[in-house]
């Protein structure tokens, strides 16, 4: 087994790396791929905008000149000088069922890390605060919904054996057709519209997005600090997540809440075309961006993981509102199922909210934590 850092600078390597886990999943339903510019996009110094402020490294474990595991270890320092912790996060960890490979890319990840003076690895978690975290350790039987992780339930089992523990898990769920909002919360919605003002409009389209990406760049670096993982974005991030969301996004599914002319919230639903990237295996050149265009018209799954509201305006019912558009939004979209990713598990109020609306919940994802230097790292 050979363990090897890639050389991101060899299109062969990078084309492998992005490669492995299309060869992994290959037939399987339940995996939502990611589009491969994107991730091709991680790889690349000059383009991506983590690498103004942060560093990363990329391993692969290869037997025989076949890939086994792989992973990638980014050291973002504006989370640690956000949050005063000293750790280093791990994603793109993808592996076939071989406690050797994947220990082997994992421990090149923490010796990475710690040469940098980290103390711990954490992840999954990706190269963008908005990127879905954690592993999936519950719900194998389902569908992932659109950019959320999935992997194999052998996964964890390689996670604990190379030395990981839990830090923190998310619950996601969804609504299915004919989902009402309850009558008391459509009542106390037309209260707060009236004492408060609030108001809630679809964008006309996508150049309207453009426009509004300063304003939702504030929400998201103001109404989600208690989030984990928490580290603000700058305009940089905020743009080239606005270009990610314009592919796969309907304007007519996309809110945002007023209080007179100013922004107060957001609610993004974006089209399902999971099935559609499994056709095109992730590309959208020659021919994958009309299979795409395809799926966003057809599909009636949802992907409902985009609410954001400003501090000042929690508490005062705005959240209701949002809740009520998501019943609107989903009846006028003709959807028959929505995912709703991810709450965390200790936000009792979040899951209190989505009791009350009815979402089933369906999936844990986790978030693993291990020790790389100090007491804990020579117990282990």
């Amino acid at each position: 087994m050979k363990i090897r850092r890639l050389d991101v600078r060899k299109r062969r390597d990078v084309r492998r790396f992005i490669d492995f886990p299309f060869q992994l999943y290959a037939g399987d339903d339940h995996w939502s791929p990611p589009l491969r510019s994107g991730v091709r996009r991680t790889l690349n110094r000059k383009s991506h905008p983590f690498y103004a402020h942060s560093d990363a490294a990329f391993f692969v474990a290869e037997d025989g000149g076949r890939m086994r595991a792989r992973v990638a270890v980014l050291d973002n320092s504006r989370y640690n000088g956000h949050t005063g912790r000293n750790a280093a996060f791990f994603t793109y960890f993808d592996a076939a069922d071989d406690a050797e490979a994947a220990r082997g890319v994992l421990d090149a990840a923490a010796a990475w890390a710690a040469e940098r003076g980290r103390t711990s690895l954490l992840g999954p978690k990706g190269f963008v605060r908005s990127d879905a975290p954690g592993l999936l350790v519950e719900g194998f039987e389902y569908e992932a919904a659109l950019a959320m992780p999935y992997n194999f339930d052998y996964y964890p089992r390689l996670l604990e054996t190379a030395g990981f523990v839990k830090e923190v898990d998310y619950l996601s769920g969804y609504l299915t057709k004919g989902y009402e909002l309850p009558e008391r919360l459509v009542r106390l919605v037309g209260v707060i519209k009236e004492r408060y003002g609030f108001q809630a409009r679809a964008l006309r389209s996508k150049r309207e997005l453009r426009r509004w990406i300063p304003a939702l760049q504030k929400i998201n670096n103001e109404a989600f600090t208690q989030v984990w993982g928490y580290y603000p974005i700058d305009e940089a991030e905020a743009r080239m997540v606005a270009r990610q969301l314009l592919t796969i996004a309907d304007p007519k599914l996309l809110k945002i809440v007023t209080k007179g002319e100013e922004i107060a919230g957001f609610l993004f639903i974006f089209p399902d075309v999971s099935a559609a990237l499994r056709k095109t295996r992730g590309r959208l050149f020659p021919l994958g961006w009309i299979t795409i265009l395809r799926g966003l018209k057809t599909t009636t799954r949802m992907s409902g993981n985009g609410v954001g509201l400003l501090p000042q305006y929690q508490g005062k019912g705005a959240s209701a509102l949002l809740y009520a558009e998501i019943a609107e939004t989903l009846t006028s979209a003709g959807a028959t199922h929505c995912d709703v990713a991810q709450a965390l598990e200790s936000n009792v109020k979040s899951l209190g909210d989505m009791n009350m609306l009815g979402v089933v919940w369906h999936k844990r994802h986790r978030v693993y934590r291990r020790a790389i230097a100090g007491p804990e790292a020579k117990e282990r």
